[in-house]
């Protein structure tokens, strides 16, 4: 079963399981890399906030795990040093919003139409009939939170999440000693659709629109079919170096290296030494990230 905050109340935008979210600030990758290895005990306080997060009854909406995503979050939560703490598989929406309502405060905004799947016009003409304020279309993405015993878990996992092809892909470090990795992507739609229930799009525009959103749950779909095999690869690797070494672990994390062709040659090969190493420059494929402090 999957998690959810204690607070019952859900915006639009959050994921199938509600998020908890704190004020956090930000600090230099560099500090947290120094972060000494994890004592016994705080092992023993991230079991206890796994077996305390697993009893929790499932808050969410849909009141359970999508099943395009049933796999992932079942063998994540089966690893002792990682737990879920939200997902959504990815969804097409439409909302109603209350245009006298400032930005901050659309939490209450109500559903009229909402999907995991491919959706049709059909569908989106029968939920504009519904709407009495601003209805807009959105597609969102896979979204996963987890939460890892030690950094080096968490870092195995973003590299997991980034070869995948969800480049917003984040670490976040709370001064309890929580570590959060998020599974993001940016793949996103949102279009207004009507204002004050008037329909303010042509038939034609709303059936791209339906086309469009899922082309992107389509992708959706395929990035997470990626993730749940690079996450398997990875756990195997991860198991077999146990089972050969005990509790050590490999601290660095899994992310695809790749070679990057460099122009002028010929011009480097005279400015450098004859035992000067090979031209080519191997770099990680790594999206900046910063670490997260967050205030909980």
């Amino acid at each position: 079963m999957e998690i959810s905050s204690s607070d019952p109340k859900r915006s639009p935008s959050q994921p199938c399981s509600a998020e908890i979210t704190d004020d956090h600030m930000t600090f230099p990758l560099r500090e947290i890399s120094q972060t000494p290895a994890s004592t016994s005990e705080s092992c023993g306080l991230f079991m206890h906030w796994k077996l305390q997060a697993l009893r929790k009854t499932d808050l969410s909406k849909k009141g359970s795990v999508d099943k395009d995503i049933e796999e992932v979050v079942r063998d994540i939560n089966l690893q002792d040093c990682y737990f879920t703490t939200s997902s959504c598989s990815g969804r097409i929406i439409l909302i109603d919003e209350n245009p006298d309502v400032s930005l901050v405060q659309k939490e209450n905004c109500s559903w009229l139409f909402v999907t995991h799947d491919l959706c049709t016009k059909e569908d989106v003409f029968s939920g504009l009939q519904k709407a009495s304020g601003d209805a807009v279309l959105k597609f969102e993405p896979f979204v996963l939170h987890v939460q890892c015993r030690t950094l080096e878990d968490a870092q195995l996992l973003h590299g997991v999440a980034i070869n995948s092809g969800f480049r917003n892909s984040g670490i976040t470090v709370g001064k309890k000693g929580k570590i959060i990795m998020a599974v993001r992507s940016t793949h996103c739609l949102e279009v207004p659709l009507s204002h004050k229930a008037k329909c303010l799009v042509s038939d034609e525009y709303v059936e791209f629109l339906v086309q469009t959103a899922s082309l992107k749950m389509e992708e959706n779909k395929k990035r997470i079919g990626r993730f749940y095999s690079c996450l398997q690869t990875e756990l195997h690797k991860r198991k077999q170096v146990k089972d050969q070494d005990g509790d050590q672990l490999p601290v660095r994390p899994v992310y695809t290296r790749r070679r990057r062709r460099q122009d002028g040659d010929k011009t480097r090969d005279v400015a450098q030494p004859d035992n000067s190493v090979d031209d080519e420059e191997t770099s990680i494929l790594f999206q900046d990230m910063t670490l997260s402090s967050v205030q909980e």
